[in-house]
């Protein structure tokens, strides 16, 4: 029986198209998972939110490359991070909370060790809001635990702080407290 090489050939030409095509949706895929965004787009970041509900995000402290990352909706902490390629060596990744959903306009603050971290129990830099523990906050002047459950669950309703003002829509922080905060913590 005679074998058409026209035929097998055009069985292997679709066959190698359509590998191609499943492989450049696979990678435009995960472009779109955590793209880079321009300085001049953040500018603009109100037109960016009319067109695409995914969040932009602010990857700042001990990552190897910080910036501002456009994420997919309802990515988390750990997919911030991993865009901004992961923590540098001496990281403190232990006080970040990665499992937290990430909201549009936050800044995600990945604390290093050392004299910004805790050091003997004693806090020596601003403590993140979008991922300090109950514990962490209830040791800031001012705040005992219930203010301290109030602003975990006020993150945890709003997908994090973007600005420590936002600390004023807490219950029990008026203007004095906030004032008395601000130096002590940030987004």
């Amino acid at each position: 029986m005679p074998v058409d090489r026209r035929g097998a050939l055009l069985v292997y030409v679709l066959c190698a198209l359509v590998v191609l095509a499943l492989g450049w949706r696979w990678i435009a895929a995960r472009e779109r998972a955590a793209t880079p965004v321009a300085p001049e787009a953040v500018a603009g970041a109100a037109v960016l939110e009319r067109r695409a509900p995914r969040p932009v995000v602010h990857v700042a402290g001990a990552v190897l490359r910080p910036g501002v990352y456009r994420l997919r909706a309802g990515a988390r902490v750990r997919d911030a991070l991993s865009a901004a390629g992961g923590p540098r060596r001496g990281a403190d990744t232990a006080g970040v909370n990665l499992a937290a959903r990430v909201a549009d306009g936050q800044q995600v603050l990945v604390p290093a060790r050392g004299p910004a971290s805790d050091i003997g129990g004693e806090r020596r830099g601003p403590l993140s809001l979008s991922s300090a523990t109950v514990e962490q906050l209830d040791g800031l002047a001012g705040v005992g635990p219930a203010t301290a459950d109030k602003i975990v669950a006020w993150r945890t309703d709003h997908g994090g702080f973007s600005s420590v003002d936002q600390l004023a829509e807490i219950p029990g922080i008026g203007p004095k407290r906030l004032e008395a905060l601000r130096g002590l913590v940030a987004p």
